[in-house]
């Protein structure tokens, strides 16, 4: 499990032919860690166990803090962290990103675990994961499950193929619903001259809606790290974005067909000091609502 705080009371308990300690601490990609050191290196020959049995501490990268330091995917490490202990894979229902953990195995080198994570290929070359998710009517129409091609109609035959293959993924993709894109913002204004006003650029913005349209949206920029497991029907007001640009957002959004139809904003004010003759500072929240037919 990641942690949040920066507590690093570590023990030397470990393997006395080992220099590292038992209690190992790591930074993944900005999330700090806590695992053993046999926990670390219980895959013979993988990435792990090479840099924490065959090397030594002094031959690894290292943070500001001392932490052992991986360049990698800190969300999805957990999920590897998780494998190691028990060598048993265990998914969230829903888990959106296969793809990626797969990709973060691999550059482990962990195969096992790689070839769990890899699509089933049945006998006919194709994926089982698709055909799972194929439309129930369209397998029996069509004669994997509900009949043979033999007695089709051949008029209802051609028109729904016909129709399968007009029909636009694009539009299918594009389902209706909202976002909300909010962010916190401040200023100074100097006791002078409302011209000495000092900006501060925007901390993070936050999206508010349904996983699957935010991640339609904004793609790759999308911070999922307060809420990975998120199931793509679900809601989620966690998420926010990896750039500082309303624009930006605002340019995606409207790209998608999104067009904003509501927003709103609140703002305090409050001195720097006890002193009223020193600058004041302004704080905002702003909130702006995208619909998509």
């Amino acid at each position: 499990m990641a942690l949040v705080g920066s507590a690093r009371v570590l023990s030397n308990g470990g393997d006395a032919d080992s220099p590292f300690p038992e209690i190992i601490e790591l930074n993944v990609g900005g999330q700090v860690y806590l695992t053993r050191h046999k926990t670390l290196i219980a895959v013979p020959d993988s990435l792990l166990w090479q840099m924490f049995n065959q090397k030594t501490p002094k031959e690894l990268s290292r943070d500001s803090k001392g932490r052992y330091f991986l360049d990698r995917d800190g969300f999805l490490f957990r999920y590897i962290l998780d494998y190691l202990r028990d060598l048993n894979l265990v998914l969230p229902d829903y888990f959106p990103e296969k793809s990626r953990l797969k990709r973060e195995a691999d550059f482990f080198q962990l195969q096992d675990l790689s070839k769990r994570l890899s699509p089933k290929v049945s006998k006919e070359n194709s994926i089982s994961e698709e055909i799972s998710q194929s439309d129930p009517e369209e397998v029996g129409f069509l004669g994997g499950a509900g009949g043979s091609t033999a007695s089709l109609d051949p008029t209802r035959f051609v028109s729904a193929m016909t129709s399968t293959h007009t029909r636009s993924p694009s539009l299918e993709s594009r389902k209706s619903g909202y976002i909300t894109v909010g962010y916190r913002g401040s200023y100074t204004i100097g006791r002078d001259a409302q011209a000495d006003a000092k900006f501060r650029r925007v901390a993070r913005i936050t999206v508010c809606g349904k996983t699957s349209l935010a991640k339609e949206v904004f793609g790759d920029t999308l911070n999922e790290s307060r809420d990975p497991d998120r199931p793509p029907e679900r809601y989620t007001s966690r998420y926010y974005l990896k750039f500082n640009f309303l624009e930006q957002a605002f340019e995606k959004l409207s790209e998608a067909g999104f067009r904003m139809v509501a927003c709103s904003s609140t703002g305090t004010c409050a001195y720097a000091s006890s002193d009223p003759s020193e600058d004041k500072i302004w704080t905002s929240y702003t909130e702006y609502v995208f619909c998509r037919d």
